[in-house]
Parts: structure tokens; sequence; C-alpha cells
């Protein structure tokens, strides 16, 4: 059986803020490499993850690529906070650095990601027959 899904206006402004954040991380790969190599390569492992959901984005809008997209973006957000709180190994240099405009431009698009997502839930038939059956 072949299950289709409907377009919906949240996918293009995802596809645009998880293509961004792309961009703005492969921009600090370089330098996180150096610092933390660790954090480099998850900059790297982020910004293919980011890409390719916002290609697949582009292409469908099935529910496991939203999923993905969130899941993404929630990681960013979270690893964003515990590195200005907390701090993470080999890079203290970042806690407190709540302003850093990189940052808070990844932040915006993240959170856009997210906001995106769960206004395609609350408009999926998916989500608006589930709330049907539970009357």
């Amino acid at each position: 059986m072949h299950l289709s899904y409907p377009s919906s206006i949240w996918r293009w402004p995802a596809a645009a803020a998880l293509s961004a954040t792309a961009a703005i991380h492969m921009t600090l790969v370089p330098e996180h490499l150096r610092e933390a190599p660790y954090a480099g390569a998850l900059f790297i492992a982020l910004s293919v993850a980011a890409l390719a959901a916002a290609i697949l984005l582009s292409a469908t809008n099935h529910e496991l690529v939203w999923l993905g997209a969130g899941a993404i973006s929630l990681g960013a957000l979270v690893a964003y906070f515990l590195s200005r709180s907390v701090g993470l190994p080999s890079m203290s240099d970042d806690i407190g650095d709540w302003a850093n405009p990189l940052g808070l431009a990844a932040v915006a698009c993240e959170t856009l990601t997210l906001i995106c997502w769960i206004g395609w839930s609350a408009a999926s038939p998916r989500s608006t027959a589930t709330a049907v059956t539970r009357r």
C-alpha cells in the first residue's frame, strides 16, 4: 500500500532553516577540529544530517523525515545549552558565551525547524485523526 503525504507549507521554511544550520556549523568546523576534534567531527555530522534532512524535506513530507529534522534540531539546541552552561570537554571557553552571533543564528534556525515540526504535526492528517478517535 502506498501512503501519500500531502504537501505542507511548513516544509520549505524548515528546509531553509536546516540548510542554514548546516552552513553555520560548517563554517565552524576548522576551528573546532583544532581546539576539540570530537566537536569538529560532531559539527560535520550535524551539518551532513541537517543538509540531508533539508533535501529530504524538499522532496517529501514523510513523518520520519520530520522526526529526523526535529531530532537534529533538538539535539543541536541541547548541545548548545550544555556548551554554554556546564561546558563540554576541551571547550570550556564557550561557557557563558550566550551572545555569540553564529551561536544565536544557529539557535534561531534550530528553533524555527522545531516550530515548523510542531506546526506540521498539528496540521497533519495523522494528528487530526488521532484527536478525532480519542474523543
